[in-house]
């Protein structure tokens, strides 16, 4: 069943995470396995739009997100207080992407939402 769901969840999430480049309401990915949704926030998703198109690193993920949230004129938020110069925001997205590479990929893989 699960390698059954697994073509059209693919399909889905490549979708959904490429819509992400554009669109901050999208925040749930297919699992295969759980039949369920995945809770995946935008910029998690921004990491694995990243990872699709060939970056390997989570400050190259980091780098990537910036160069979509900044063009689109959004800023990221640490401890209530929007960030304000591109190095602080590059560097937060950064320690997320790692934390997101550390942690929360594992859990992507065994839902095979990725």
């Amino acid at each position: 069943v699960v390698a059954q769901a697994r073509t059209r969840t693919d399909r889905l999430n490549q979708h959904l995470i490429a819509r992400a480049r554009g669109n901050a309401d999208i925040a749930w990915l297919a699992s295969p396995v759980t039949g369920g949704g995945v809770s995946v926030p935008r910029v998690n998703l921004l990491f694995l739009l990243a990872r699709s198109e060939g970056l390997l690193d989570p400050q190259a993920w980091a780098h990537f997100a910036w160069s979509i949230l900044s063009a689109q004129g959004q800023a990221m938020v640490r401890d209530g207080k929007a960030l304000e110069s591109a190095a602080d925001n590059v560097a937060y997205l950064t320690e997320q992407a790692r934390e997101f590479a550390d942690q929360r990929l594992a859990i992507l893989h065994a839902a095979q939402v990725i």
